[in-house]
């Protein structure tokens, strides 16, 4: 390969030389310049977004997990001196500590994943137990909304490991967060069938376009820089891909957007990987 021009009007291109022999004997070359400006120019976008990927692996696996390392240190020694009357939000603070360090170990397989370093750890997971606990923060995040759940979510496992809560945790806290409602109602539905699992989570908000339906996520070639609502709904587009899942986005009636996530069940057979 060779560039021509300044650096920011460069263009590349690729060199192939192919000979044409008669009896054994090179009689001549044939010479092929092809320009691959753009496969060039799409090649540095990929390193760009890997070492931001890099970079945000640090902050989680250092920065965010040290800290959370020292809270939960700090609220361990706490015990002695809460009454009862505040020895449920201290296990609750403890809990959460934990859950958060767990959480960056599980982020930094899912951004070695997005690398091309590994294949992400999966296996069978409790649906029913992510959801809840999802469904639980929310409520104490946000106790102005109203969060339902629309009949029992079913005993079952599904594909995954444990970002799957992360799905569920952006899904919720988007329907909550993008709602103009003056009272926001979200609700949760989780539906078996033979081979899959279909969890909705439906609000009363502004809805979403059609034309945004597919682009919301982050599909395609806008990635990471696309609109709507950010990297939340990018990376539960990426992590359902992983899962062997899909996620999309219908319009509820009569208004409000309906955010549909099928997930694979797991293979009985399947050692389970997650609790």
């Amino acid at each position: 390969m060779f560039a021509t021009g300044p650096e920011d009007e460069r263009h590349y291109y690729q060199l192939s030389v192919s000979p044409f022999t008669t009896g054994g004997v090179t009689t001549g070359q044939l010479v092929t310049i092809a320009d691959v400006t753009e496969q060039e120019a799409y090649r540095r976008r990929l390193e760009e977004k890997t070492e931001q990927l890099e970079a945000l692996n640090r902050v989680v696996r250092h920065d965010i997990r040290n800290d959370m390392a020292v809270i939960r240190g700090w609220a361990e020694t706490l015990p002695p001196h809460v009454d009862d009357s505040g020895q449920e939000a201290l296990d609750r603070v403890l809990r959460k500590s934990e859950h958060v360090i767990e959480l960056t170990e599980t982020a930094r397989e899912f951004v070695e994943s997005l690398s091309g370093e590994q294949t992400p750890d999966l296996g069978a997971t409790d649906l029913r137990r992510h959801l809840e606990t999802e469904l639980e923060a929310v409520r104490e995040t946000h106790p102005d909304a109203e969060c339902r759940l629309d009949g029992d979510i079913p005993t079952v496992s599904v594909q995954g490991n444990e970002m799957l809560s992360s799905v569920f945790r952006n899904l919720l806290e988007n329907a909550v967060r993008h709602n103009d409602s003056d009272s926001p109602e979200v609700t949760v539905e989780a539906i078996e069938d033979a081979d899959t699992v279909r969890v909705r989570v439906a609000d009363n908000g502004p809805g979403v376009p059609d034309d945004e339906k597919e682009r919301i996520f982050g599909k395609g070639e806008k990635g990471l820089d696309s609109p709507g609502s950010g990297i939340g709904l990018y990376l539960v587009h990426t992590l359902t891909q992983q899962f062997g899942g899909d996620v999309r986005v219908e319009d509820n009636d009569p208004r409000g957007a309906v955010f549909v996530v099928e997930l694979p069940k797991a293979d009985p057979a399947e050692t389970t990987a997650t609790a």
